[in-house]
């Protein structure tokens, strides 16, 4: 029996977070992670040669406040995504090179679509109240219908809506009928737009810390210590008057309160007792991850440079669906980011590893050469087997369920807090978010906390 102040379950952003703002105020910890490292859906890999390979959440961006305010505390600093060159837009086999937002360059009719319904895009997202979306006017509406849904009825050019759907789907790692309309404007309304989660330049993926989010992580890890254990993935949570009894299949930790930091739908895997409310219980039924694969393409240079490419390119239906220059700060070695996500990621999750490698660079091939069939090294990152994320790096809701339980998002339960990507109202779906949700639940326990303490130095007056 270990006992603690306050116990966290994950040792991702949201967790590291919560646990480090906690130690910092005095108190003691101990993080529950089940994986075998800390850093949940954020993967460093450092490589022989000083690079290093971020094998999931990788980009930051203007507005990001709080990921640059911890990266300023541990003293990493961060560099800008490469941007000089054209990107590539590739329809029905046919390649365009653009630079900016928009590609204009396909058909004046398709990039007429395009903008138009970026802007109405934005005019949406600014009608959406970021604490609590479900009572937007148009709430109930919005989400009764799904992104397919309202596409389909907003979008006349075949090219532009291929694009637009692949883009915006894309970040839900789920086909666009899978996700309501509500929830992709509270996302991109929580980032600040469509500009900002579908752009790169002064956007989303606007620039990268320097070593990965693995520099980060990592001294976050050292601070809290040996109150981290690994490889304890909880099954059960009780908690009663007096606090909260957390236990994995090799711990049991006493705490005053407990901090759950892991994917919706990892967190339903727990044995709550008591059970949860119904609408917390309900919320993880039904906010689901998807399908993505993360691959990394390593060339001795990054050759797309030289080509005037930057690097990013999209291409709907493709088995390397989206690429962007992935290299270090340095520019050595070339590195090309692929990442797949939705159905196309189920379809290519069924082939064999050399299939898939096949079809990837094949389709590199297509885009940049045959320099792109010849990588010095190959680096496959599958989220939707990985059993303590259950797929894609944000969960999504599908229609009726924002309306229904968002409201449960951040509710704590009892004894039981939520911290996560997920639950935070500004940047929800990027690591920042992730780093937000835990100083709130850091500072929610906290709160509480003093507040018992009082009342209880009152009772006994």
């Amino acid at each position: 029996m270990t006992d603690v102040d306050f116990c966290v379950v994950g040792g991702g952003f949201a967790g590291l977070t919560t646990a480090l703002r906690l130690k910092q105020a005095g108190r003691s910890v101990a993080v529950l992670e089940a994986r075998d490292r800390v850093g949940g859906r954020t993967f460093t890999e450092l490589r022989e040669d000083g690079s290093w390979i971020d094998r999931g959440g990788a980009w930051i961006g203007p507005g990001q406040d709080r990921i640059y305010a911890l990266m300023n505390e541990f003293g990493v600093p961060s560099y800008r995504q490469y941007t000089d060159g054209e990107a590539m837009m590739v329809v029905d086999g046919k390649q365009y090179r653009y630079t900016g937002t928009i590609p204009w360059t396909m058909s004046p009719w398709a990039a007429m679509n395009l903008g138009a319904i970026f802007l109405e895009l934005g005019h949406m997202c600014k009608s959406i109240p970021l604490e609590a979306p479900w009572t937007a006017k148009n709430a109930d509406k919005w989400d009764q219908i799904t992104l397919a849904h309202w596409l389909d009825r907003n979008i006349l050019s075949k090219p532009a809506h291929e694009l637009l759907e692949t883009a915006i789907a894309g970040c839900y790692t789920s086909a666009a009928s899978e996700v309501s309309l509500l929830f992709v404007l509270y996302q991109m309304a929580s980032g600040g737009g469509p500009s900002f989660v579908l752009g790169v330049k002064d956007a989303a993926e606007d620039a990268r810390p320097v070593g990965g989010m693995g520099a980060l992580y990592r001294p976050m890890a050292a601070e809290i210590g040996d109150s981290i254990h690994l490889s304890q993935p909880v099954r059960h949570i009780h908690q009663d008057a007096d606090g909260v009894t957390v236990r994995s299949d090799e711990l049991t930790v006493r705490a005053r309160r407990v901090i759950v930091a892991v994917p919706l739908a990892i967190a339903s895997q727990i044995l709550y007792e008591p059970m949860l409310p119904i609408d917390r219980s309900l919320l993880h039924q039904r906010m689901p991850s998807g399908a993505i694969f993360k691959i990394a393409a390593v060339y001795d240079e990054p050759f797309w440079r030289r080509d005037g490419l930057s690097g990013q390119s999209a291409a709907p239906g493709s088995p390397a669906t989206v690429t962007i220059d992935a290299c270090t700060d340095t520019g050595r070695p070339g590195v090309m980011c692929v990442i797949t996500e939705g159905p196309i990621a189920r379809q290519i999750g069924q082939l064999d590893e050399a299939e898939r490698r096949a079809a990837i660079l094949g389709a590199l091939v297509e885009r940049f050469g045959e320099k792109a069939g010849a990588p010095v090294d190959y680096i496959e990152q599958n989220w939707s087997a990985e059993r303590y994320s259950g797929g894609g790096m944000l969960s999504h809701a599908p229609t009726g369920v924002l309306t229904q339980f968002g409201h449960a998002l951040r509710e704590p339960c009892g004894r039981v807090h939520w911290a996560g990507t997920e639950s935070s109202a500004v940047m929800c779906g990027w690591v920042d978010g992730a780093i937000r949700s835990g100083e709130r639940a850091a500072s929610e326990v906290l709160e509480l906390e003093t507040v018992t303490a009082l009342e209880g130095r009152l009772h006994r007056l």
